[in-house]
């Protein structure tokens, strides 16, 4: 496991996690890393940003492991988290344990990420125990979005802010290295990662946390200006736009047969153009002849 002990030594003052980037493919991740970012997840996410999904909940344990082998080839450098999806590990520990180990060996990732607190602890314990990675998430957990009602923001009453520092500490003391906390107030957020020993990771939770994740599709713009994005989203860059006008630009050059232009094209022997020409009119008129 790769630098995992040098991110631990980092991560136990709260220093920030300077990047954390959720990223679905080979490009994606060779562009994070060559950028610098010390983790990239493969989030479950990805069903919703790359396979065209309508939630998280619809991707499989088989296509998760699919991306993060394509992840993989690319981050030699960066920290690997691969999602365990929603059904891959909420029947037993056992199960989970399973799923994790697949996400290891065959996704090549070096430690899992799944949802869940105080009821996810002994499986936690389970997959820890058995010398793999985990990074917990609470607050809001998307797998479970529709008993939370939605995507809501978590922690907002002083019962929610309980469970939610409850939910941290378990999955800290079951061996999470580190915690996800998603949709959360910024001071509610900030008080969970100063009473907590592992670092946290937040995902719309403010600036208190001991580093930030945000899907690299969401953060460069790549979706449609419709696209409905979450308020924590900021967009770096207008993927979109750049590459509908590139697109555009082909479409019109092809058809105006401006590309390809001289300089895309391979140089020929005029003398084997010749001999082609030849050997056509030989073949050409003797049919025409019968004709």
């Amino acid at each position: 496991m790769r630098n995992l002990v040098s991110q631990q030594v980092r991560y136990s003052s709260h220093a920030p996690v300077s990047h954390t980037l959720a990223t679905h493919n080979y490009p994606s991740a060779l562009i994070a890393q060559e950028a610098g970012v010390d983790i990239i997840l493969v989030g479950d996410s990805l069903a919703m940003v790359s396979l065209g999904m309508a939630d998280t909940s619809e991707v499989t344990l088989d296509e998760m492991v699919v991306h993060a082998r394509a992840v993989a080839r690319a981050a030699a450098r960066s920290f690997t988290i691969g999602d365990l999806p929603m059904g891959s590990y909420e029947i037993s520990p056992k199960q989970a344990l399973a799923s994790a180990i697949r996400m290891v060996k065959e996704g090549r990732m070096q430690a899992v990420k799944l949802e869940g607190g105080q009821e996810m602890a002994e499986t936690i314990h389970k997959i820890t125990s058995s010398g793999i990675p985990v990074c917990g998430h609470v607050g809001l957990t998307p797998q479970r979005q529709h008993a939370l009602g939605g995507f809501k923001v978590q922690g907002n009453t002083v019962g929610k802010a309980l469970s939610l520092l409850r939910d941290a500490q378990a999955v800290q003391d079951a061996g999470a290295f580190c915690i996800v906390l998603e949709c959360v107030p910024q001071d509610i957020a900030e008080v969970v990662t100063q009473a907590l020993k592992v670092p946290t990771i937040g995902i719309g939770a403010g600036n208190k946390t001991s580093g930030q994740v945000l899907v690299q599709i969401d953060m460069l713009g790549t979706r449609p200006p419709d696209a409905f994005m979450p308020k924590f989203v900021k967009k770096y860059g207008d993927e979109w736009t750049s590459s509908l006008n590139g697109i555009k630009q082909y479409k019109e050059e092809v058809t105006s047969r401006a590309y390809p232009a001289p300089e895309h094209n391979y140089k020929s022997d005029p003398k084997v153009t010749e001999a082609l020409k030849a050997h056509i009119r030989e073949f050409m008129e003797p049919n025409q002849a019968e004709s």
